[in-house]
């Protein structure tokens, strides 16, 4: 497929292209209407030659200018002023070819209900304003063609008045929410772009400052000041990366930058594409105090959903290992289902007491918020953690096959 260059075109709401497409078939359906209604009254008119040039002019109008409100672009409000003076015209023309006695009896104007397109244009291009005006306007044509305000002259004015605001305003409330809407997604994405970097984050840096800190202490001397001050960086990272999660909103080409100095310092390698045992990624972990248990035929998972999965186990067995005590055990547990992939996690630590988890994601360790349940929450899967005081805890994590993004392996 090729892709076209130039100038990014704008995305319209959808709520707002139906309409004009609708004006469009209302504006040649009432053209039609009004030359019909013409044509049976000809021979009624007090100057039928005066009532026939207004009509062609009004066809010829028509026929330039029937695709200028198919969309919101070629509709400009040079023509829409146009357009209302053409109907306005028609309106006010009428009271010099028609008989007086037509004029007191009802007879529809030249123009006829074709008015009301020029003024649903203004309110769908300018709003409810615009659409106030306009009705005003032909609310005033009509009854200066009249000469006094009749009482069908009065509904019809009324009518086309209501209506007119009632759409313009609808469509003033569709084009606000879209803004919010965009606006929204702007920030669910750079949310989700953080929230990504601050798992990275995690998952290297933090945990190679943790473990610097916790060897300089044991060591001692000058290798204890830099535990201290890996330790000082450790706090300060942790709290840049749940600021901003939280924090003051950034610019866009703040986001952009912080991503690009994350990637320049720590470049992520590409996953590979198609289907991908995920007991390959999980077998490494297995070792004196971590138990692996796993089907005998392969669990097949897109490769980017299983590195994403199998991350976030490596990430609840250092959970386990820095938490549960140096003498606590892991299991893991691999189950393949028809529609999911289930991986458990367990140990028999100590337990988390209740509320801690709360208090690590205040003070910025993003451990089970980012990288555990984040990855999984990307993913269209959950991870639920069970944990009993005295009797260890438990990561279940389910992954669907298939997921936000893409088709999991598994499907045939």
């Amino acid at each position: 497929m090729t892709q076209r260059t130039g100038r990014p075109r704008a995305v319209r709401m959808s709520v707002e292209l139906p309409l004009w497409r609708a004006l469009t078939g209302f504006r040649i359906l009432t053209l039609g209407y009004a030359l019909g209604l013409f044509l049976l009254n000809y021979r009624e008119y007090a100057h039928p030659l005066g009532a026939a040039f207004y009509m062609g002019l009004l066809t010829v109008w028509m026929l330039a200018t029937w695709n200028r409100v198919t969309a919101p672009e070629r509709c400009t409000r040079p023509f829409l002023v146009a357009e209302l003076a053409l109907a306005l015209g028609g309106i006010l023309v009428t009271a010099f070819v028609d008989t007086p006695a037509r004029i007191d009896g009802g007879a529809a104007t030249l123009p006829s209900i074709w008015t009301g397109g020029a003024v649903l244009g203004l309110a769908i291009k300018g709003g409810w304003r615009w659409a106030a005006i306009g009705s005003t306007l032909v609310a005033v044509a009509n009854l200066a063609e009249r000469g006094h305000p009749a009482r069908d002259t009065v509904h019809n004015v009324v009518l086309v008045c209501i209506s007119s605001i009632a759409i313009g305003y609808i469509v003033e409330v569709a084009r606000a929410s879209e803004r919010t809407l965009a606006r929204a997604l702007r920030i669910e994405a750079a949310t989700r772009e953080r929230e990504r970097l601050a798992r990275d984050i995690h998952d290297s840096v933090l945990q190679v400052l943790a473990m610097v800190q916790r060897r300089g202490a044991a060591i001692g001397g000058e290798a204890a000041e830099l535990g201290r001050m890996a330790g000082e960086q450790e706090i300060a990272l942790r709290t840049l990366v749940a600021g901003g999660l939280v924090g003051p909103r950034r610019s866009a080409e703040q986001l952009a930058a912080d991503a690009e100095l994350v990637r320049t310092a720590a470049p992520e390698p590409a996953p590979p594409a198609g289907p991908c045992d995920l007991r390959a990624l999980l077998a490494p972990h297995a070792g004196a105090a971590v138990s692996f248990a796993a089907p005998g035929t392969p669990v097949l998972l897109e490769a980017a959903a299983a590195a994403e999965l199998a991350a976030a186990v490596g990430a609840a067995l250092d959970n386990v290992g820095r938490h549960a005590g140096e003498g606590a055990r892991a299991w893991i547990l691999l189950e393949d289902e028809p529609g999911e992939v289930i991986v458990t996690v367990r140990d028999d630590g100590p337990g988390i007491p209740e509320g801690r988890l709360a208090d690590a994601e205040r003070e910025g360790r993003m451990g089970v918020a980012l990288s555990i349940r984040g990855r999984l929450r990307d993913l269209g899967g959950t991870a639920d953690v069970v944990s009993v005081p005295g009797q260890g805890t438990e990561v279940e994590l389910r992954v669907p096959r298939r997921f936000p993004g893409g088709e999991g392996a598994g499907d045939e």
